[in-house]
């Protein structure tokens, strides 16, 4: 019995092997069409995406379907077939130079030299500790009490740049900051990594075990909470950032409060550090970004930040990524946010591998720029 099932299965996989060249041969044939379907929308400027014709196609191809149980494999199949027709068809328009203008100037260096650079938060605060690492110590820096303002200041021309967090490697992103990325028209020239270690910071002659109360920014008091946690008589609170806490429990004067700020915020202000390294991964980094107001990108940069929008449909996320797989662009980074007044509707945010001088990059874009809505590249860097 046996020996027969094996024998029935060569003999099924001889036929599949049969079908599946058929397969190809027809693929190829398809694909050559598509290659003239191109060639005609290049010569009258129609464009690629038709929606409404696939919406037609794909009812058409379920109606062949005689078993019931193949309609949606067979609705797939040809969606990914058009999708790849399109993909095609994208390719050979940017070849014929049909790809969008981005608004993007490439640069040889992004100009530091006297730069007025903005950042959000006091003196010793981590976002002053990034602009300072990017831009030297001797830069002319000036504080703004929000991020907004610090955005602000770039678009109205008072900063040719801000520096803002927009992840961490514990708490994850800064979604506050994402938001004003789309709210604001400010490019990402550049980014800048920063190690982060907190420490418990006290005034001159108090002890941890006098300690009742903590201060913080919420992200600093999230990558800290198995240590703050550890201590149950501790209340903690929140301000607008670590360097403000620090500030603040000097002012004061309370031997019963701390701040959770870095060991260098504590010098500056004359603090006395009760523990150091009290984050609980201390392999913690903060990305911050550069942002100015014009859409410039250095001729090196290798990172793309761009954002679009969806609705919320099955399969159009994957439709959108597959842009990236079929042009071989690695994407490095995926965030999503719900799109204000509209239920079931996303933003996101997604970081690739590339530079918008590149062939494979620009023909990804085109296809996302044609398919998905308000599609806006944020920087690259």
């Amino acid at each position: 019995m046996e020996v027969g099932m094996k024998l029935d299965l060569q003999e099924i996989r001889k036929k599949l092997d049969g079908i599946d060249k058929e397969i190809v041969s027809l693929y190829e044939k398809r694909m050559d069409l598509c290659r003239q379907v191109a060639e005609f929308k290049i010569g009258t400027g129609k464009p690629v995406y038709d929606g409404e014709r696939e919406k037609q196609k794909l009812e058409a191809v379920k109606s062949m379907v005689q078993d019931e149980d193949n309609r949606q494999g067979a609705e797939e199949l040809f969606s990914q077939l058009m999708t790849i027709s399109r993909r095609l068809q994208y390719r050979l328009l940017a070849e014929n130079g049909k790809s969008p203008d981005t608004g993007f100037c490439p640069v040889e260096e992004i100009r530091t030299a006297g730069a007025r650079i903005v950042y959000q938060g006091v003196e010793g605060a981590y976002s002053h500790e990034a602009a300072m690492k990017y831009f030297g110590q001797e830069a002319d820096l000036f504080h703004v009490n929000t991020w907004e303002e610090a955005m602000k200041a770039v678009e109205g021309g008072t900063a040719d740049y801000a520096v803002l967090p927009i992840e961490n490697s514990s708490a994850g992103a800064v979604s506050d900051n994402y938001d004003l990325l789309i709210k604001y028209h400010n490019y990402i020239v550049a980014e800048v990594m920063l190690p982060v270690s907190h420490a418990l910071l006290g005034v001159p002659g108090s002890s941890v075990e006098q300690i009742r109360t903590v201060f913080s920014h919420p992200q600093a008091l999230m990558q800290c909470s198995e240590y703050l946690n550890s201590h149950e008589g501790w209340k903690q609170i929140s301000v607008e950032n670590t360097a403000v806490a620090a500030k603040k429990i000097l002012e004061e004067g309370d031997v019963t409060q701390a701040a959770v700020a870095s060991e260098g915020a504590g010098k500056r202000y004359g603090l006395t550090a009760l523990e150091t390294e009290i984050n609980y991964n201390r392999d913690n980094v903060t990305r911050f970004i550069v942002v100015a107001k014009k859409p410039v990108y250095w001729k090196g940069a290798g990172k793309i930040s761009l954002c679009f929008e969806l609705p919320h449909k099955s399969g159009s996320l994957y439709n959108m990524l597959s842009n990236f797989i079929y042009n071989n662009v690695n994407m490095v980074m995926i965030q999503s946010r719900p799109i204000p007044g509209r239920n079931w509707e996303y933003r996101f945010f997604v970081d690739i591998e590339g530079n918008l001088a590149d062939a494979a990059v620009n023909n990804a874009l085109t296809g996302i720029a044609n398919e998905a809505a308000n599609l806006r590249i944020l920087g690259n860097y």
